[in-house]
């Protein structure tokens, strides 16, 4: 059985986020990441974590290539969030709360600047 060193304790009850935000940003923390590895950072089955990626795909917020026998994900982070709520918020700015890599965070705000970053130090 993999390790599961650095994955989070399961939880019960209910969350401010969706399995797809936590899907997409394990995604942008690790863009090589395999579907086995997400979902159990996700504490979501494999199942979910591919029928997640097939959703975001579907509709344009990620893509992927074949690298060797794995996938390299492509998060288009000038996507608009599909909400009325969240109307003119980017992937790239859930995105930015979200990453836990400050490399990988860093990276996707630079590829689509909006502003100063709210988590600066």
């Amino acid at each position: 059985m993999p390790s599961m060193e650095g994955v989070p304790e399961s939880h019960t009850g209910w969350t401010f986020l969706t399995n797809h935000a936590r899907v997409l940003a394990a995604i942008a923390d690790n863009r090589t990441a395999r579907i086995r590895d997400i979902a159990a950072h996700c504490r979501l089955t494999e199942r979910a974590v591919q029928k997640i990626i097939a959703d975001l795909e579907q509709d344009g917020y990620l893509s992927h290539t074949r690298t060797g026998r794995g996938n390299t994900y492509i998060i288009e982070p000038a996507k608009v969030l599909r909400h009325p709520a969240e109307a003119g918020l980017t992937v790239a700015a859930l995105l930015s709360l979200l990453v836990h890599d400050e490399a990988a965070r860093r990276q996707v705000l630079d590829a689509h600047p909006k502003g100063p970053d709210p988590l600066a130090t």
